[in-house]
């Protein structure tokens, strides 16, 4: 049986630690490594900023959404989906230090810090109408914290 967690909340900067500090207390339950808990929190982090900054270029209006699924013992899946302007040319947009924001000061590494830290990444979006990232990771069994 899946364990799952559905959010949903306005595309606004401010939300983002929102996002990585439920995610990261929803995950908690399957015992992570402090690690995987930054690089997850990380993840979520560089996905929502993206479909804010990028997917509703900045405008408020437009909503992010997280499910969390636990799979099994050991197994994260993310997706985060936005409703904005889609990606163009996914494959360039994963190149590092791409970025279609440079006047932000955006490094072009959202992509693949997200590469980095999990297993699994693919994009799926359409001009006009969104973006969805799904993410897996596979956990450390750790010991090192409780529930």
């Amino acid at each position: 049986m899946k364990n799952e967690m559905h959010l949903q909340f306005s595309a606004l900067s401010e939300n983002e630690s929102f996002a990585r500090v439920t995610v990261a207390a929803f995950i908690t339950q399957l015992n992570p490594t402090m690690d995987e808990v930054t690089e997850i929190k990380t993840v979520v982090s560089e996905a929502v900023t993206n479909a804010i900054i990028h997917g509703y270029d900045n405008n408020p209006g437009g909503m992010v959404y997280i499910s969390v699924y636990l799979s099994d013992e050991s197994t994260v899946e993310i997706v985060v989906k936005d409703e904005g302007i889609g990606i163009d040319n996914i494959e360039e947009a994963r190149q590092p230090l791409y970025t279609t924001k440079p006047e932000l000061e955006r490094s072009g590494m959202g992509f693949t810090i997200m590469e980095n830290f999990m297993d699994e990444i693919s994009i799926q979006s359409s001009v006009s109408k969104g973006t969805t990232l799904y993410l897996k990771k596979h956990l450390t069994k750790s010991k090192a914290l409780c529930n």
